[in-house]
């Protein structure tokens, strides 16, 4: 049998099968930085989408689905996006609140409420949607709230 009657994994098979980014079902709630990021990150997608119709879209199939892709991602993330400010002289947990928990065990923990983009445990932010952020949100400094089953203490709000 011919090469040419067979199909294997060709680049344009691969490009036609890459899932679009999901969206989430929640607000889009964005502080400032996030809505700088949420910016950088659609000029970041426009220019790999220029860069890929300059280059040689048969070639290269994979790299324009994937800047297509980031391209209507980021454009429905930037449209839906809802600039939060939060209210420095509040005493309780808000959104864009960095806050401090002390666990059961002794463990103490600080954080800033954020956007599902933006959030990044690891640098010390979480999603605005993420568990212990709705369990902390509207209480004060000494509240005590259950998350995962164990007690935490909110022992600071900035």
């Amino acid at each position: 049998m011919s090469v040419a009657f067979t199909r294997e994994n060709d680049l344009e098979a691969t490009a036609a099968d890459l899932p679009d980014r999901p969206i989430s079902p929640h607000p889009n709630l964005v502080t400032a930085s996030g809505l700088a990021a949420l910016d950088a990150a659609l000029r970041a997608a426009r220019d790999a989408y220029a860069a890929a119709q300059t280059g040689d879209v048969q070639a290269d199939r994979t790299a324009m689905a994937r800047a297509t892709r980031d391209l209507r991602y980021w454009s429905a993330r930037r449209a839906s996006a809802r600039l939060v400010e939060s209210d420095p002289d509040s005493d309780v947990v808000q959104f864009g609140a960095t806050v401090s928990v002390e666990r059961e065990d002794g463990r103490r923990q600080t954080f800033r409420i954020v956007g599902e983009d933006e959030a990044d445990p690891t640098r010390g932010s979480i999603s605005y949607v993420s568990p212990l952020a709705r369990a902390v949100m509207g209480k004060r400094r000494g509240d005590e709230v259950m998350v995962a089953g164990q007690a935490v203490e909110i022992t600071q709000i900035a």
